[in-house]
Parts: C-alpha cells; sequence; structure tokens
C-alpha cells in the first residue's frame, strides 16, 4: 500500500534536507550487491532519523537491526562528543560494507558492530541508552522492546520501524499472516504500556515514537 502518490513522496523529499553524498554512495552499492536493498532506510526517514538524533543529542545509542550501516550513520548525526552506537546484525555477510562505510563516515570509533541475536547481546550490554532503534526481526519486535527498555531512563526514546507494514494492519487478516498479527499486537500493546509515552508516526512505512517515562 502506498500512503501517498509518488509525486508528493518525491516532492516531501525534495523538501527536506538533501541527502548526504556518504549515503547516496551507500545506497547505491546496497542496491548493488545486497539482496532486498528495499530495506534501506532511504532519504526521507534517515533525515527524520539524523534530525530526531540531534534534537534528543544522545550519548549512548542502540540500533537493533543494522543491515548495510544507513540508519546507524544517520543516527551517529545527532550523538554527543565521545558517544558512543552499538549496532546489532544477526547476517554476518553485511559487516564488511557496514565496516566500509563507518570507516568513511568519520563515526568509525563510535560505532561498535555487534554479530548475532540481539536477545543475547543486548542483556550483555552495561550500558543505559538514551536513544534506541529496533529495526530487525518482526515476530521479535515485543522481546526486543522488553529486552531494550531495561537499558532505558526516564526520558529515554525508543523508536520502532515498519510498524504498519505496507498497510497491512488495516487490511483483513490472513490467518498465515504471522508478521501482521505481531505488529498488531505490538502497536497495541506499545498504547496502552504505562510505562512509556507512545506516539505512530505515518512516516514511510510507519514509526512508533516511544518515551520512557
Amino acid at each position: 500500500m502506498h500512503f501517498l502518490s509518488p509525486i508528493l513522496e518525491s516532492y516531501i523529499a525534495n523538501s527536506s534536507e538533501e541527502e548526504p553524498s556518504l549515503l547516496r554512495e551507500l545506497t547505491q552499492e546496497t542496491h548493488l550487491k545486497v539482496v532486498r536493498p528495499r530495506m534501506l532506510t532511504g532519504h526521507f526517514q534517515g533525515r527524520v532519523l539524523s534530525i530526531l538524533s540531534k534534537i534528543i543529542a544522545p550519548k549512548y545509542i542502540l540500533e537493533i537491526g543494522t543491515y548495510t550501516g544507513y540508519s546507524a550513520l544517520c543516527l551517529a548525526e545527532g550523538m554527543q562528543k565521545g558517544g558512543t552506537l552499538h549496532t546489532i546484525e544477526v547476517n554476518e555477510e553485511l559487516f564488511d560494507i557496514q565496516n566500509k562505510y563507518f570507516e568513511k563516515s568519520g563515526f568509525r570509533n563510535q560505532i561498535v558492530q555487534h554479530v548475532g541475536d540481539a536477545l543475547d547481546i543486548i542483556p550483555k550490554l552495561d550500558i543505559i541508552f538514551d536513544l534506541v532503534f529496533i529495526d530487525a526481526h518482526k515476530l521479535e519486535y515485543d522481546a526486543y522492546f522488553e529486552s531494550a527498555i531495561e537499558k532505558t531512563r526516564p526520558g529515554s526514546i525508543i523508536l520502532s520501524d515498519n510498524v504498519l507494514w505496507s498497510g497491512k494492519v488495516v487490511e483483513p487478516l490472513e490467518k498465515t499472516d504471522y508478521t501482521t498479527a505481531a505488529l498488531l499486537e505490538y502497536n497495541e500493546r506499545l498504547k496502552k504500556d504505562s510505562r512509556v509515552e507512545t506516539v505512530l508516526l505515518p512516516i514511510r512505512d510507519g514509526l512508533t515514537l516511544c518515551r520512557v517515562r
């Protein structure tokens, strides 16, 4: 489902801050070399992540789902000097392309790459995060959120991507569509969770912003 016409989406992107040249290069390489390039964050949402990070000015960031590193680089733009971004990706084959662009970015010394299951890695991180971005296996969103919120403080922000799932959340649910069912439950759960204030933003494929109380 397209929420906006391609013409309007183009206008929105063109009326927003320009995409950095390094991220354009990463986008091109991702489309050439990586399976399912539509998973890339992209220009408009990337600028949203960048400006949110700059508003929050986090010292410590946790990203669950690195893919090729686009969103990590956007989030790093708002990170404090001396801050650290921990990013977790289960697919080890993506490590080198991530590292290549982290090296080019100037943030290499502030980004820590983890390879493996986020649910195994997060509990071992002895850090309180100011900003968390969840964008990995949708069936595990609830578990990621529970693991991440244990590593936050009042005022921390938790972002969850793809929560509209191409509009499937408002279409008749098929019995075998476990991903949409999981996201429907996740969205409802966040709305009722007294530990956070929640707003679902209709940005790209849906971006939920939660502020920890």
